[in-house]
């Protein structure tokens, strides 16, 4: 063989390896796209089937005891929607509403301009984390337990806050035993307890309004509140109807710190819806007209929800 003569180059045995990117796939073999609808399925049935059991079937039930007179002692007698027509001439039905919309305005609007405040301190001067931590301790303690520390503090008596105006010469106030004093002070707990976790709500949508915008309006000569009111409010929309859904849910759900220190007094002036529906169904054994209020009561915060997140437009962004 001489020099010049050409080698063919080695052909392909008919066993290629199929991972070879030369050699076509075979059609009946080609590999199936991953389905992973069986596993996602998996992990959602825990929380499904809790949803299911404490919060669908409930309220199924509550919507049927809602036409039924039931007094927790007798089979349920179902009367239609009696019960709806007596909540048109319930005064006390219409009194706790009211009492409930005061404390509502007093809650979220105090709490809402106390959490806008503390989380803009930490955005504009400081971003410690052991301040964080501090803000969130009195939303961790128990309800009861806010309502019962307060309550002590504030006893006209033995309460310390008394003992200091007193010393100052301001005198005593029955904060919880005022018809007057007793709601305010009531939102006032509430809202110590709960301000420092909103502000950290507000504080982590603070975190995403890009810091360039801050700059270019220092640069401009804007000064700290005139960029709260043309670059935080407007770019915080979407975290701050959130966090007013969620207080006024919050708020009209509002039951335990009454509980444990005014029981509705004085004279109903702390008589909140919860509560009423809890002296309904469990004072009065009237657990079927309790359900009917129930009932009512989700219907209007269902309508307010909307109205509200319809209001301030909380699907759309203006980071987008």
């Amino acid at each position: 063989m001489g020099a010049d003569t050409a080698v063919a180059p080695p052909q392909k045995s008919a066993g290629a390896d199929p991972g070879d990117p030369g050699t076509a796939r075979a059609p009946g073999r080609a590999r199936r796209s991953r389905d992973d609808r069986k596993a996602a399925w998996l992990f959602l049935a825990p929380a499904l089937i809790g949803f299911a059991l404490f919060y669908a079937y409930p309220t199924l039930r509550g919507i049927h005891y809602s036409l039924t007179d039931y007094n927790l002692l007798t089979d349920p007698a179902f009367t239609g929607v009696d019960n709806y027509r007596g909540l048109i001439g319930d005064e006390q039905f219409f009194n706790a509403l009211k009492v409930t919309g005061y404390y509502v305005v007093l809650n979220i609007g105090a709490q809402t301009v106390l959490g806008l405040l503390l989380a803009t301190l930490m955005h504009r001067l400081t971003r410690s984390v052991a301040l964080r931590a501090i803000l969130l301790v009195p939303w961790l303690v128990p309800n009861v337990t806010v309502g019962l520390l307060w309550m002590w503090m504030l006893d006209a008596n033995l309460g310390f806050v008394n003992h200091m105006l007193d010393a100052l010469g301001l005198g005593t106030t029955g904060f919880f035993t005022s018809p007057t004093w007793a709601m305010p002070t009531i939102a006032g707990v509430n809202t110590w307890a709960y301000s420092g976790y909103t502000a950290l709500l507000l504080y982590a949508g603070m975190l995403q309004i890009p810091p360039h915008l801050y700059e270019s309006a220092s640069l401009d000569g804007a000064g700290e509140w005139r960029m709260f009111t043309r670059i935080t409010l407007p770019l915080l929309r979407p975290v701050l109807a959130l966090v007013l859904v969620v207080s006024l849910i919050g708020s009209f759900q509002i039951f335990d710190t009454v509980a444990v220190t005014t029981k509705g007094g004085p004279v109903s002036a702390t008589r909140v819806i919860y509560f009423y529906i809890y002296e309904q169904a469990f004072t009065n054994f009237r657990m079927g007209y309790a359900s009917a209020v129930a009932v009512v009561l989700a219907v209007i915060l269902g309508v307010l929800t909307a109205v509200q997140m319809r209001l301030l437009r909380a699907s759309r962004s203006d980071l987008a």
